[in-house]
This record gives structure tokens, sequence and C-alpha cells, in this order.
């Protein structure tokens, strides 16, 4: 039986994504910097970026839920923290009290869970302003986890990607519970918040979309790597006359007559339709830009311009995640976690 390969794939950039944790972690001066490597390492498949991080010195990651923790339960070594972000429900906790990972307790109802079940040491979310996950910062958190062993105190910011009070509001409030609630270390910044300074390090960083390539703040640009870089192959290179229409809704009316490549990605790889008409493929320095309508398997590129491209071979997909979001409208996150199973996930 031959080696199986999907019409699409994902170049996974070892040495970006160690060279963006690096730089994060110079950022936060003498702070620990953990990762983020929920929804499955952002898209990118949360055991390979864990082992790799592990390898340049990462020893606290975080993910959303117990199942993606069981998944990660195998890398978890001396020294090494997992720790689960939304808290622990009834429904986790035969799993989560012999796990090695933590819970981060959210709720009232959680610690009441954990305190009763005997649990051991975890970590708890205090809501600063975001009015997401967490206790309220106004009650009186130092009574409500009273007896429990916590690791680290977290909180999180909710708009450090823009100048507004509300990060230095929360920089306040949290610190406030620094000298109020016992803990070993505490947390609070984010990818964006690293970028705020010093101040907001506070014991350990938390980065997530900078590690995979995202730009949060103006202040990462130009440190930040690219990591992720799609490529889909060539199903069909095709002649368009001059006004025929292209794809669904007949959007791209052939002007004079075209050549065109059709793609084997479509929306349902995450390649949705706010790239119609705005996205572009590339060969070396040859820009291609998509033609008609992003379909669910399929997207075409003009190809006029490049008569040696042919059916088989592998464009690359415009993906510089800033870029890419102010041309779709989605957001970074969006763009990488939206990247589906049908891609292969080749690491370099």
């Amino acid at each position: 039986m031959t080696d199986f390969s999907a019409p699409l794939r994902l170049r996974l950039d070892g040495d970006a994504l160690l060279s963006n944790w690096h730089w994060l972690k110079g950022q936060g001066g003498a702070a620990a910097c953990g990762a983020a490597i929920k929804a499955n390492g952002y898209g990118l498949g949360a055991a390979e970026v864990m082992r790799r991080l592990l390898g340049a010195g990462c020893r606290d990651f975080f993910v959303s839920n117990w199942a993606e923790a069981m998944a990660l339960e195998p890398l978890l070594d001396v020294g090494v923290s997992l720790s689960v972000l939304h808290g622990v429900r009834a429904e986790d906790m035969a799993v989560a009290l012999h796990s090695r990972a933590r819970p981060v307790l959210c709720t009232e109802s959680q610690v009441a869970r954990w305190k009763g079940a005997g649990g051991g040491a975890c970590d708890v979310m205090v809501d600063t302003g975001m009015n997401r996950l967490g206790l309220d910062w106004r009650g009186d958190v130092g009574a409500q986890v009273a007896g429990l062993e916590i690791v680290t105190l977290l909180s999180h910011l909710a708009s450090a990607d823009e100048d507004t009070p509300l990060s230095r509001s929360q920089l306040e409030r949290f610190s406030g519970l620094r000298n109020s609630v016992a803990a070993a270390r505490y947390s609070l910044a984010n990818s964006a918040g690293i970028c705020l300074g010093h101040a907001y390090a506070f014991d350990m960083t938390r980065p997530g979309i900078a590690l995979y390539g995202g730009i949060p703040r103006r202040e990462a640009a130009g440190h930040i790597r690219q990591v992720v870089v799609p490529q889909a192959q060539v199903l069909q290179r095709r002649r368009v006359l001059a006004g025929d229409a292209i794809g669904y809704n007949a959007t791209h009316v052939a002007s004079a007559d075209m050549e065109i490549a059709v793609l084997n990605l479509g929306y349902a790889d995450g390649y949705l339709r706010g790239f119609s008409g705005r996205g572009s493929m590339r060969v070396g320095d040859m820009i291609l830009p998509v033609v008609g309508r992003v379909s669910m398997d399929l997207t075409a590129v003009d190809v006029s311009g490049l008569p040696e491209v042919a059916e088989g071979d592998w464009l690359t997909v415009d993906y510089a995640l800033e870029e890419a979001a102010a041309i779709s409208g989605l957001s970074q996150y969006e763009l990488l976690t939206g990247l589906g199973a049908r891609f292969d996930r080749i690491w370099h």
C-alpha cells in the first residue's frame, strides 16, 4: 500500500514557532512564558506544538477542556504544568481527580465541587472586567477560595489589542488581588498583554495567537514570524472565454479570455467566502488573484500569466494572518482555528 497524501497541506514552520515563543518570553522580563495550546494548538496540532515548545524550555500549557487535557496527558512530566481553563464540571471529576493536569476553577460551584472531593492543587480564574469566566473581582475572593492549594491565580485581559483604559483598570484590579489572595504565582497577560509591558507580566505570561504567527499589537510587528502556510493542489486548468462567468452566482465575469486554475480548497476547509474575489495564491513572487466565489470544496484563481501552472501543481495560499484578516473580515484566531482536518499538517 502506497502512502496517501491529501490535495491540501499546511506547511508548519517549527523554527518560526520557537522564534515567536523566545521573543514573547523575552518581552515578559523575568516572568515565565507559557503557551495556550487549546483548540488543538490553534489548529496546528496540540501535541506537536507542545513537543516543540517543551524542547525550547516552555513548561506551562493551557487547554480549554478535559478532552483536550486527556489527549496531552502522555506528554506531562515532572515540572511540566497543564491547566484546564474551563474548570471542572461534575462530569469531569472522575478524570480530573486522577489527572496530572489542573483545573482552573472559575465559579463558586466549581470551587465547592473541588473542595468537596478533596481535590489537590488547582488554579483559579478571577474576572477583572471581561465578564466571561471567573470569580467576580468585586467579591471576597480570598474567602471564596480559602482552603484551596492555588498554584496560579489568573485573570484575562479583554481589550489588550486596543489602546483602552480597560487594560489599565484590569491591571490595577488584579494587582489588588495579588495582595489579598494567596497563590504560588499570578498571571494576567495574553499575547497582546505581553506587548503592553512588564507591568502586565506578573509571574507568568500566557501567549496564544502570537505563538502561531498572529500580530496582536503593533509592538509585535517585525518580531513575530508566520508559522502556517496553507497550500492547495490544482485539480484542473481551464480556459474561460470573454463574457463567461466563474463560480456560483456568476459573481465574476471574464472581461477577456483568461486561464484559471481550480484548486481543491473551499470554505469546508476554513478558506471562507470572505476571500471570494479578494484572496490570492502565489507561485514564487507571482500573485494569483481568487476569481469568483469560494465554494465548499473549490476555489478558482487567475493563472493567465503563468502558462506553466498545470493539473497536480501546488499553489501557496496568501495567509499571513494580519493581512489575511484585513482581506477576509475574519479575525486572526478564526483564520487559524478554522483550518480543517482535510489538510495534511507537515512540520519543517
